[in-house]
């Protein structure tokens, strides 16, 4: 409850944002280097795939940002409507624009590998699908979030879609499963020993630090905008009118 109460003072997250940022700033930073260092120079090509098994270190770290960001931001649409704290509809409405872009990055990398891979662009097999569907809803969400007059209505309408689409997360992760796909199915499981060598394993491991140390740098920046813009907003409608 305690940490609930905190969510209700913008000047504590503000502070907490403040002593977040740059060590997350610093992490991006050193992440990216060391594993695009490693990605593109010490790690060797595979056997079938040749060289273009190097945008695995940029797709796949996309791919798994985007389940994970859009899983935060369900989560925080839903403490918004249990503890009516809209500090959580700001970090759900930050989590979309930042899920925006790791799902397209997923996409268009997808696309790029795809086409040496399977010969085409795009296939509408269930794991792209339920990818393509996953970007619309980030794009839905925000469309809805800032559709109509009145903030906070705008906010728990997306809000309801945030939470009834997160169905799409696990069929997302389990359509190579469920369905035939042309699709790989995945080479690193928590019950299982890594499908994949060390030497891509570590490169792809920093990768995927890197890519969830931006995510917390969006994060931190664009809430402490939204914060600013409507701590803004309300000093200018505190002014009298002339």
């Amino acid at each position: 409850m305690k940490i609930l109460h905190t969510f209700t003072k913008p000047s504590a997250v503000l502070k907490a944002i403040d002593s977040i940022l740059p060590w997350s700033l610093v992490a991006t930073l050193i992440f990216a280097v060391t594993g695009l260092t490693f990605a593109l120079i010490f790690s060797p090509a595979d056997y079938v795939q040749g060289e273009t098994v190097r945008i695995m270190y940029v797709h796949v770290p996309a791919s798994w940002g985007a389940l994970a960001i859009y899983t935060a931001m369900a989560l925080s649409a839903a403490f918004a409507f249990i503890s009516r704290i809209f500090l959580f509809h700001l970090i759900t409405k930050s989590l979309a624009s930042i899920g925006t872009y790791f799902t397209a990055i997923s996409l268009i990398t997808g696309s790029i590998w795809g086409k040496p891979t399977w010969g085409t662009w795009w296939v509408w097999d269930a794991r792209l699908t339920s990818m393509l569907v996953l970007f619309f809803l980030y794009l839905g969400y925000q469309t809805l979030a800032s559709s109509a007059d009145d903030d906070e209505k705008s906010l728990n309408t997306a809000s309801i879609l945030a939470i009834i689409g997160w169905i799409n997360v696990p069929i997302i992760k389990w359509s190579v499963d469920w369905w035939y796909t042309l699709h790989q199915p995945p080479s690193i499981m928590l019950s299982a020993k890594p499908a994949i060598h060390s030497s891509m394993l570590w490169p792809l491991a920093f990768m995927s630090v890197c890519f969830a140390a931006s995510a917390i740098t969006l994060l931190c920046w664009k809430l402490r905008t939204e914060l600013y813009q409507r701590k803004l907003i309300s000093l200018q409608m505190r002014q009298p009118q002339s």
